[in-house]
């Protein structure tokens, strides 16, 4: 039987960038995490072949983060039906207004682009950019070929290009063209 807590650590970065990019929102990848790891120690039948742990943990993050993301629907309906929403205090940017603004925006249109991806899609650039995974890796983690591995890249890299303009000719203001 294998360490769990050692298997948990050699794959949390990547597990981390997989939750994130279907979680949305960075507050609930430590919850996410721990309910990954929670499932691993509770397991009832063992993993038969340790060359498939990364699959299996990689299917377990989608689970766990889809049941996540189920009961914080559930969560913020109540509080929605049950509480006044007050305005945040104004918080005052970095040292460069026009930077921060930018950047922040740049920000906004990349992740709107990512979530109108399909999750694959999504978790593909991902753990291809995010953690540098190479073609190998990824088709080992999904149990295909490095050739359809680099299709799905080059699809996906397409479609969020395609997103990315979409949304930048969204923004730009007719009255400059």
């Amino acid at each position: 039987m294998p360490d769990w807590g050692d298997v948990l650590s050699a794959h949390d970065g990547w597990l981390r960038r997989v939750v994130a990019t279907r979680l949305r929102e960075p507050q609930g990848v430590d919850e996410v995490m721990q309910e990954v790891a929670l499932a691993v120690v509770a397991q009832r039948s063992p993993l038969l072949d340790p060359g498939r742990v990364v699959g299996w943990l990689y299917r377990l993050a989608v689970r766990q983060t889809l049941l996540y993301r189920r009961k914080a629907g559930r969560r913020r309906s109540l509080v929605d039906r049950c509480a006044t929403l007050r305005p945040a205090p104004d918080e005052a940017p970095g040292p460069s207004p026009l930077v921060w603004l930018l950047h922040d925006e740049r920000r906004e249109i990349v992740q709107n682009a990512l979530r109108s991806l399909p999750p694959r899609d999504a978790d593909l650039l991902a753990l291809k950019y995010g953690e540098g995974w190479s073609a190998r890796e990824l088709a080992e983690l999904l149990g295909v070929g490095i050739p359809a591995i680099e299709t799905r890249l080059m699809r996906a890299r397409r479609r969020l290009r395609a997103q990315l303009e979409s949304l930048a000719t969204d923004f730009k203001d007719p009255s400059h063209d």
